[in-house]
C-alpha cells in the first residue's frame, strides 16, 4: 500500500479551555476522495486549518505527503479552497486567477491554458472580465474553486465547494473531481450536501470534535442499515 497522502493520528485542538477536536484518526490515499460531513460546529474547518499547518495540534500529529505541516515547499502541490472567499475585489475573475496561478509558479506559458479551463470547469468564462465586486457570492465561491484548481495540485483540500451553486454546475464540477480522482491525484472535500457524500470513496462522520464513523459509503449504509447517507447521519447523532 502507498503512504496515505494525508494521515491525522490522535489530533486533538482546544481553543483555551474549548476542545474543538478529541482524538481524530483520518487518512486520504492517493487517487481518493475523502469526504468530511458533520454539522456546523462539529470541527470541519479546523480539521482542515490543522491539517494545513494553519492552526498548531494541542495533541497528535497531522502529516501531508508524509511531512508535517506548514510546509512552504508542499504548499505548490496543494490547491485549498476556504469557506471564506479571499478574493482581491477590484480584480477581474481573470486577473485573480492570472495572480494567483503565478502565486503557485505556474509559467506564463502555461496559465493562459490553464485559466481558460477551470473557468470553463466552474462556468465562469463568460464572466471572467467582469471586476469581482460585481460578483455574486455564488460566482465568488466558484472562483475560489477555479483557484484551488490551477496547477493540476496532486491534493485538494475543499471546504464546502459547492455552497450557492446550482445542481446542473455542481454534477459537473464533481464530474471534474472524478476525472482528478482518476488520474491519481487526491480530495478531501466537506459538504453539507449528502449526495455528494455519496460520491466519496470514503466518508469521515464528525460529530462532537470526533470521528464517529469512517468507511465507503455503501459500508456506513450497511453499518447503520439504512439507504442514504443523510439516514447514518441522523442515526449517528441520534435523530430518529
Amino acid at each position: 500500500m502507498s503512504q496515505a497522502i494525508i494521515e491525522l493520528q490522535h489530533l486533538a485542538k482546544s481553543f483555551g479551555k474549548q476542545t474543538v477536536l478529541k482524538d481524530i484518526n483520518l487518512t486520504v490515499n492517493p487517487g481518493e476522495i475523502v469526504g468530511l460531513i458533520g454539522p456546523s460546529g462539529a470541527g470541519k474547518s479546523t480539521v482542515i486549518k490543522v491539517t494545513l499547518g494553519m492552526e498548531v495540534t494541542s495533541g497528535g500529529s497531522a502529516e501531508v505527503f508524509g511531512t508535517t505541516m506548514p510546509n512552504r515547499e508542499l504548499l505548490g502541490r496543494i490547491g485549498y479552497m476556504a469557506q471564506t472567499d479571499a478574493l482581491y475585489d477590484a480584480l477581474t475573475g481573470r486577473e485573480n486567477l492570472k495572480f494567483f496561478g503565478l502565486m503557485k509558479g505556474i509559467t506564463k506559458k502555461v496559465l493562459n491554458e490553464q485559466v481558460d479551463y477551470v473557468a470553463k470547469v466552474v462556468d465562469l468564462t463568460s464572466d471572467l472580465d467582469k471586476r469581482v465586486s460585481g460578483y455574486s457570492g455564488g460566482m465568488m465561491r466558484r472562483l475560489s474553486l477555479a483557484i484551488a484548481l490551477l496547477g493540476k495540485p496532486d491534493l485538494l483540500i475543499l471546504d464546502e465547494p459547492t455552497v450557492g451553486i446550482d445542481p446542473a454546475l455542481r454534477r459537473q464540477i464533481w464530474a471534474e473531481l472524478g476525472r482528478i480522482r482518476d488520474e491519481g491525484r487526491s480530495i478531501l472535500i466537506t459538504t453539507h450536501v449528502m449526495d455528494e457524500a455519496e460520491l466519496c470513496g470514503r466518508v469521515a462522520l464528525l460529530l462532537d470534535g470526533k470521528v464517529m464513523a469512517f468507511d465507503a459509503p455503501a459500508a456506513l449504509k450497511q453499518q447503520y442499515q439504512v439507504k442514504t447517507i443523510e439516514e447514518v447521519f441522523l442515526k449517528a447523532e441520534g435523530v430518529d
